[in-house]
């Protein structure tokens, strides 16, 4: 018998980030491992009015054996779970207590309503072992917190083909960003480091969406009409999983110099493409690779630092292979998507089977 469940988030379904990715990737294959993920999409407003809508939203996802909360939409969720529901409950958390956007006063009472959902379900999924302590730091000590990896689209790493000379445009290296511009994700950062590098020798491609801050937007349009920066820069915009792809394969390294990364899909995607990382240490990224081995990991916040191993990188084509090939190797150890779903669809069963509705 085929386990239905509910999956609430916030919006559109189909928008490009990695949580919304991981949730989509893992909807996809559950059907082959006896379970049906529909999506129930909380109407795209702004906190705190989407509180109106929640209960529609509430009421059309107990058509399911098991309701998942994605934490896009926990906080909007929150007041209204914590009376209970009638239904199994299980929280997908892809990110800290508030989210990281927003002014802090936001954050706190967004991380109040948090608290309310997490507190309810039975059952906590989240994308990493550094997640999983945060929330318990945060008071979520909850037995019943399981790590459920992203997966990966490759079985074994394959030899990198050679970069493409058209990403480079005349210089030494491409270097790919992939980031949405919101300020944890440090595109200024990037743009400034990649400003102080020598007119020769990289060129920089931005990908993702570029106004969802509108402060932050200017702010990189600005470091962008730099002299410095003028002709050395392209930009993408949001762009489908399939052209990222295509965008890994063809360049020379992966930039993300992120300041709160709780798993961050985008580098085991470069990893994947034999990429060598470059960022800060911070978030989950430390986790993920060994400076000097699959990348190059610097201070955050230290921008000559980011400058310096773009630097050695884009000058050293034989350091860059041995790097881009230990990272495939090690992005080769990860789950699959399809063992990913498994355990995520598993943890799902035992929900349903454990909890029983009031009636």
């Amino acid at each position: 018998m085929t386990l239905r469940v509910s999956l609430i988030t916030d919006g559109d379904p189909d928008q490009i980030s990695g949580g919304y990715l991981y949730q989509r990737r893992i909807a996809t294959l559950a059907p082959r491992h006896g379970a049906e993920i529909r999506f129930v999409s909380l109407p795209p407003r702004r906190y705190p009015f989407g509180l109106f809508d929640a209960r529609r939203s509430i009421e059309e996802a107990l058509e399911a054996d098991v309701v998942v909360v994605d934490s896009l939409a926990s906080n909007t969720l929150g007041p209204w779970l914590a009376r209970g529901l009638r239904r199994p409950l299980i929280g997908s958390v892809h990110q800290r207590l508030g989210g990281t956007e927003g002014s802090p006063v936001g954050r706190r009472v967004r991380a109040m309503a948090d608290r309310l959902a997490w507190r309810r379900c039975d059952h906590l999924i989240v994308p990493s072992c550094q997640l999983a302590r945060d929330l318990r730091n945060a008071g979520i000590a909850r037995p019943q917190l399981y790590v459920v990896t992203p997966g990966r689209d490759i079985p074994e790493p394959k030899p990198r083909r050679p970069p493409d000379r058209d990403l480079r445009d005349g210089r030494r290296a491409a270097i790919v960003c992939v980031a949405n511009w919101v300020r944890r994700k440090g595109v200024v950062d990037v743009a400034r480091a990649v400003a102080a590098l020598p007119p020769t020798v990289a060129t920089l491609h931005l990908v993702g969406a570029e106004q969802l801050d509108a402060g932050y937007h200017r702010e990189v349009l600005d470091e962008l009409d730099t002299p410095a920066l003028r002709g050395r820069v392209v930009r993408h915009g949001a762009v489908a999983p399939p052209v990222v792809a295509g965008l890994l394969a063809r360049a020379d390294i992966f930039t993300l110099p992120s300041r709160d990364e709780p798993y961050g899909m985008v580098y085991t995607e470069a990893m994947c493409a034999g990429l060598p990382i470059v960022g800060w240490r911070a978030g989950n990224l430390p986790h993920l690779i060994d400076s000097g081995v699959e990348g190059i990991l610097v201070p955050t916040g230290n921008v000559g630092a980011l400058t310096a191993a773009y630097l050695r990188l884009a000058t050293d084509p034989a350091q860059r292979h041995e790097m881009g090939a230990a990272a495939a190797q090690r992005a080769a150890m990860l789950p699959t998507w399809d063992e990913t779903t498994i355990r995520f669809v598993d943890i799902c069963h035992v929900v349903a089977s454990r909890t029983r509705s009031p009636g």
